[in-house]
């Protein structure tokens, strides 16, 4: 990996011979850690590219990206060569799903080039009218901010309970919020995928528009709940139905590939 890949891309196991990469775009505030771990607990014929932003992790010193576009561009520019040589599944919860999202459309439009599957979860599609009338967040005082994470949960309650620590957490989470509160963009008038795309969601989560998201596709439409609230994919038990759905649908896009 270059250094410039190095920086981005979080990859806990390097699989040259893997079949396909699932680059994983975070959550508000996430780091690239979470899903690194899943290039563990997938087969060896999926490499797991995990994104980090700027403003965390190895990254602390530089600062937040304001626009949906300097994640992209960012993004695209470490990442073509790999793009181009190897088929490339997307997953992206929440801010992720809509960063999934603009990554895929940016790809298609620029470089013609399509992911195998794309996975989005916990999120309305950005162009739907659920998305467009959510209430505005990154602006909230830090303590209007608290109560709507301890509202959603998913946050440790040590995180929420320790100053120090969400001096360091807040910035991130409000930063990302203020990227996908600015980021529009047209409902598709037509799809631009033909690949399938799966939605998950917790079924104790506000409502969201998943169906919306459909029309970012021509293929295959699928959505499955699970239990729990905002963050039910950090369940053990969720986890793992997640990537055996994963890892199901990414061996179907192997054979159609091979």
């Amino acid at each position: 990996m270059s250094a410039g890949m190095d920086k981005v891309i979080t990859c806990f196991s390097r699989r040259p011979d893997a079949v396909v990469r699932l680059i994983c775009f975070p959550w508000a505030g996430g780091g690239s850690i979470h899903y690194a771990r899943w290039g563990r607990l997938l087969n060896s014929s999926v490499e797991v590219y995990s994104v980090r932003l700027p403003g965390r992790e190895g990254r602390v010193k530089e600062p937040f990206f304001q626009h949906m576009q300097q994640i992209l561009d960012e993004v695209i520019n470490v990442l073509l060569p790999a793009l181009k040589e190897k088929p490339f599944a997307l997953f992206g919860h929440s801010f992720g799903a809509m960063t999934s999202y603009a990554f895929a459309e940016y790809v298609k439009k620029v470089h013609s080039l399509e992911p195998v599957h794309v996975f989005i979860s916990g999120a309305s599609a950005p162009y739907s009218e659920t998305r467009l009338q959510a209430p505005r967040r990154s602006h909230l005082s830090d303590e209007e901010f608290l109560q709507w994470m301890s509202a959603i949960g998913g946050t440790p309650p040590e995180i929420l309970a320790n100053p120090e620590v969400l001096k360091l957490f807040l910035p991130a989470l409000k930063a990302d919020l203020n990227v996908v509160e600015n980021y529009r963009c047209s409902r598709p008038e037509s799809p631009f995928l033909s690949c399938p795309v799966s939605c998950f969601d917790g079924k104790e989560d506000m409502p969201h528009d998943l169906q919306a998201w459909q029309a970012m596709t021509s293929g295959d439409f699928t959505v499955r709940m699970f239990s729990g609230s905002h963050f039910y994919l950090k369940d053990p038990g969720n986890e793992k139905l997640i990537l055996d759905h994963v890892t199901k649908h990414l061996e179907t896009a192997e054979m159609d590939y091979l």
